[in-house]
């Protein structure tokens, strides 16, 4: 179950809604508990019992890193940690190793273990924790309930964004929703569900359509228009999945962090890693990219950890070399920003340093959506091919021009007032006119006008899902 699906919208959240509200105070986070486990298990009830063994070593080791001192303390955090990245390594790791090593392994051996759902994601919430509590950044979480709710909440659990446990410890013991809340939460689930819906997938259409081709057939147009369908595909889908998570768990009184703020108008590479997938960026910053010196001990030093850090992120994306590659070309790109680039960027005209920006990571996007390295080189190769006679190969239709449109405006927040929390608009209108034809204007415009965009969203949304097979999000694979 996703959340892009006619079962959530329509049966389980409703039910979700009903019965958490229905419980007394007191019981809603095992409420919550109950569903989210519900959930998980609803898409990945094989895997549930790891999910379950994880919260509870992390827990136990949480406790005993409070009480504990000195050696035990890291002694009981290298353990939680050490069991974290073992179930890590193993699910998602052993047959890329074991090939790796091997070519001449069979790897229909490793076939028999299957990627758990969002082990990605849970594991580093687990860490998250352990080393928080270490820190103390946070206290333990006593209530098993809780720390277990913190873990498998359902709009986080499958595909993030990575909720860092200082970050949401306080709503786990107090939070309250009030009605405007609860209506920005729900639009910005709507908006979420139309960047999946009615931008991401039709676009991943084209995407898949321009990847699945023979690169040496494959014309200069069609790699482009594919490359760029999957540039703004991946942007749309996962950033439309945070602001549904977002939402989500707004409308049940959490705050989540942001995750995306307008990546591709970046004007370097730096910045655009502040902007895109945030959580990520952070938890890679405070949990491994600090710890191993980060600025602090020289310029040498500051490029291996770039480099290490890089290289893990594309790891840590899919167990593959061309996951390894992306994320080395993003720390070669850091690495000589860091170097001089960056400053030369920081003095050059907006337009070229934007346009540098999205060049580059737009070409790096190559060999992460390229089923093989060795496939990724050749897409590049089409790249360059001048002849563009089989460009109707693809045949986009009218529909998707216009979508690509929207996404390309989308892209860069020309449509960014939809999803501002309307109160901020409403004090920004009184700041200009009189209060009172503020109100009006507020009333009969702003919020009219908003609502009459997202009911639209919303039919476009429901019907893409009465129509679509099923096409879950890009990061699910993560």
């Amino acid at each position: 179950m996703v959340f892009s699906s006619i079962q959530f919208i329509f049966l389980f959240f409703p039910l979700a809604l009903v019965l958490y509200w229905a419980a007394p105070r007191r019981a809603r986070n095992l409420m919550l508990l109950a569903l989210s486990l519900f959930f998980y298990a609803s898409g990945e009830s094989r895997h549930l019992w790891l999910l379950l063994t994880l919260i509870v070593v992390n827990y136990l080791a949480g406790r005993a890193i409070e009480a504990g001192r000195g050696v035990s303390r890291r002694l009981a955090l290298g353990c939680a940690v050490g069991v974290d990245l073992a179930a890590l390594g193993w699910f998602k790791y052993a047959g890329f190793i074991a090939t790796s090593v091997f070519p001449a392994a069979h790897f229909a051996a490793w076939q028999g273990i299957l990627l758990p759902l969002g082990i990605s994601f849970y594991v580093f919430h687990n860490i998250s924790y352990v080393v928080d509590v270490y820190r103390g950044a946070a206290p333990a979480r006593r209530n098993p309930i809780d720390f277990a709710l913190y873990i498998s909440f359902f709009p986080q659990v499958i595909a993030g964004p990575i909720i860092r446990y200082h970050d949401i410890a306080h709503a786990l013991d107090d939070r309250h929703v009030r009605l405007e809340d609860f209506a920005s939460g729900m639009e910005r689930f709507v908006v979420g569900l139309a960047k999946k819906m009615v931008i991401a997938d039709p676009l991943g259409e084209i995407a898949d359509k321009a990847f699945a081709l023979p690169v040496a057939t494959l014309s200069g147009s069609d790699a482009w228009l594919g490359l760029i369908c999957y540039t703004l595909q991946i942007y749309f889908d996962f950033s439309g999945y945070s602001d549904m998570a977002i939402g989500l768990a707004r409308m049940f009184g959490f705050e989540f962090l942001e995750n995306f703020n307008y990546p591709y108008v970046s004007r370097s590479v730096q910045e655009f890693w502040r902007r895109w997938h945030i959580s990520l960026s952070n938890w890679f910053r405070d949990y491994l990219y600090i710890p191993l010196g980060g600025s602090r001990r020289g310029a040498t030093r500051t490029y291996f950890n770039l480099a290490t850090v890089f290289l893990l992120c594309g790891l840590w994306h899919g167990a593959a070399w061309s996951f390894v590659v992306w994320g080395a070309i993003h720390g070669f790109l850091l690495v000589v920003e860091r170097a001089g680039l960056g400053r030369l960027l920081v003095r050059a005209p907006a337009l070229v340093a934007r346009a540098y920006t999205l060049l580059v990571v737009t070409l790096a996007w190559v060999v992460f959506r390229a089923p093989t390295l060795a496939g990724g080189i050749g897409y590049y190769a089409a790249l360059l091919h001048p002849d563009a006679k089989n460009f109707s190969r693809i045949y986009p239709g009218e529909f998707t021009w216009v979508v690509l449109a929207c996404a390309l405006l989308g892209a860069t927040g020309a449509f960014t007032w939809l999803t501002r929390d309307w109160r901020a608009r409403a004090g920004q209108l009184r700041g200009r006119v009189d209060p009172a034809l503020a109100e009006m204007r507020e009333g009969a415009l702003v919020l009219g006008a908003r609502n009459v965009i997202l009911l639209g969203l919303m039919v476009l949304s429901v019907l893409q899902l009465a129509s679509a097979v099923y096409n879950p999000f890009i990061y699910f694979r993560f």
